[in-house]
C-alpha cells in the first residue's frame, strides 16, 4: 500500500520513522511519502518537505509566520492529491494536520491519526470536527480514551511509544568518557529542540549552574543547531553539550530541568527527578490561559492526574524558584516522594509495543478498504 505521512516537529519524525519500520513489517508492498525528518528518510520512501520549515510554538509566532505555514499547507496538499495514496498518517502537529485531514476526507482519501492531539486542552468542541474527518485515531495517552468515548467516538489506545523507545535504549559504556565528563553527579538540562523554547528557557537554565558546584551540567542540543548557536547562551560557563545523546545523559543524570513537553515524560521514564519549566510569548500565554482547560501542562503530571513534577510557568520560571525547586529534588524527601510518584505513572504507562500495534491496525483496517475499492 501507499502510505502517505506528515510529521511537523522533531518527536513526530521520531515515532513516524518507528511506524514505518513496523509499517514495513506488517505490509511488504508498503512505499511511503512524506513530511518529516532525517530518522524517517533513513526509512527509505520520499521526503518531501523537512519539520525544520515547519516548527513555530505559539500563537504569536503562528502569525508572524502565516505566509510560510499557508506555503507548506498547499504544497502539502497538492503533493498528497497528485500522489493519492491508500493511507494518510498525520502525526500530532494539529493546527497543520487537521487541515490536512479536512482536505484529505473531501477528496476520498483514507485518514489515520496517530497521537491525538489535545483537544482535551482547551477548545473540546474540536473532537466533532476529528469524528468528521478522521476514520481512524490512535491514542498515546491512556486517559485519552474516556475523553474521546465521552464525545461518542471509538479510539484506539495503543501504548505510548516513548516506552518502545526506552525499550530499544541500551547504554553507552564510555559515554562518561567520550563526552569529557567527570564522575561528579549530572543535572540534565533539556531546553527544548524549537528556537524559540532554546532562547526562552536555557537562560534561566543556565543561570542556576554557579550554585551547585558539587554537579556537573550537560545540554540536551538539538541535532538541528550547531555548538555555535548554544555557545551564545552558555559563554564560559562549565557545561557540556551533548547532541543526539538525550537518553544516554537522561540514564546517567541525577536530576534534569526540562522544557515543558514529550521531554518531561521521557525523564519520568528513566526515573529522574525533574523541574518543568515553560515559558511563552506574553501574547501567546495570556491567549492560552483564557481558553486551556487543564490542571496541568506536563505530560506526567496529566496522565497520574496529580502534582508530580513542580511547574514552574511564565514569571515563575525565574532563577530563584529554578534553584529552589532543583535543591528540593537532588537529595531528601522530595526526591523519594517523586521517585515513589514515578513508579504509579510507569504502571498507567503500560507496555511497550505502539508502533507495532498502530501499524497492525493501520494495515488491517486499511487493507479491506483497498480490496473493496478495487
Amino acid at each position: 500500500m501507499k502510505y502517505y505521512l506528515v510529521a511537523g516537529e522533531a518527536s513526530g519524525d521520531l515515532h513516524g520513522a518507528n511506524l514505518m519500520k513496523a509499517l514495513k513489517l506488517e505490509d511488504n508492498e508498503a512505499v511511503f511519502r512524506y513530511f518529516g525528518g532525517d530518522k524517517m528518510q533513513a526509512e527509505g520512501g520520499e521526503l518531501v518537505k523537512h519539520y525544520v520549515d515547519m516548527a513555530f510554538m505559539g500563537f504569536t509566532e503562528v502569525l508572524l509566520n502565516l505566509r510560510t505555514i499557508f506555503k507548506n499547507l498547499k504544497k502539502c496538499k497538492e503533493d498528497v492529491l497528485h500522489w493519492q495514496p491508500d493511507v494518510l498518517i498525520l502525526i500530532d502537529f494539529p493546527g497543520f494536520n487537521l487541515k490536512i485531514a479536512e482536505f484529505a476526507k473531501a477528496n476520498n482519501i483514507k485518514v489515520c491519526y496517530y497521537i491525538s492531539p489535545k483537544v482535551w486542552a482547551w477548545n473540546q468542541k474540536r473532537v466533532l470536527k476529528i469524528k468528521r474527518v478522521v476514520d481512524r485515531m490512535f491514542c498515546i495517552l491512556p486517559f485519552e480514551v474516556d475523553f474521546y468515548k465521552e464525545w461518542g467516538m471509538d479510539v484506539d489506545y495503543v501504548g505510548n511509544p516513548l516506552l518502545d523507545e526506552q525499550a530499544k535504549f541500551s547504554p553507552d559504556a564510555g559515554f562518561l568518557e567520550k563526552n569529557q565528563l567527570s564522575h561528579q553527579k549530572i543535572i540534565a538540562l533539556l531546553p527544548g529542540s524549537r528556537k524559540q523554547e532554546i532562547e526562552r528557557l536555557l537562560p534561566v537554565m543556565l543561570s542556576i549552574t554557579g550554585n551547585f558546584p558539587d554537579y556537573q551540567f550537560a545540554i540536551a542540543a538539538a541535532p538541528t543547531f550547531d555548538e555555535n548557536y548554544y555557545h551564545q547562551f552558555t559563554g564560559n560557563k562549565k557545561v557540556s553539550l551533548l547532541f543526539d545523546n538525550t537518553y544516554n545523559l537522561l540514564y546517567h543524570a541525577h536530576a534534569a530541568i526540562v522544557a515543558s513537553g514529550t521531554a518531561t515524560l521521557e525523564t519520568a521514564l528513566f526515573k529522574v527527578p525533574q523541574v518543568v519549566v515553560y515559558r511563552g510569548g506574553a501574547i501567546s500565554i495570556t491567549i492560552a490561559r483564557m481558553l486551556v482547560k487543564i490542571k496541568f501542562i506536563s505530560l506526567v503530571n496529566l496522565i497520574v492526574n496529580k502534582k508530580i513534577v513542580t511547574e514552574l510557568i511564565q514569571e515563575d520560571c525565574n532563577t530563584q524558584k529554578v534553584n529552589d525547586e532543583l535543591q528540593f529534588i537532588i537529595s531528601g524527601e522530595g526526591r523519594n516522594a517523586m521517585l515513589k510518584n514515578y513508579d504509579d505513572l510507569l504502571k498507567l504507562m503500560g507496555k511497550p509495543g505502539a508502533s507495532e500495534k498502530t501499524a497492525r491496525l493501520i494495515f488491517s483496517y486499511f487493507k479491506s478498504h483497498k480490496s473493496k475499492d478495487h
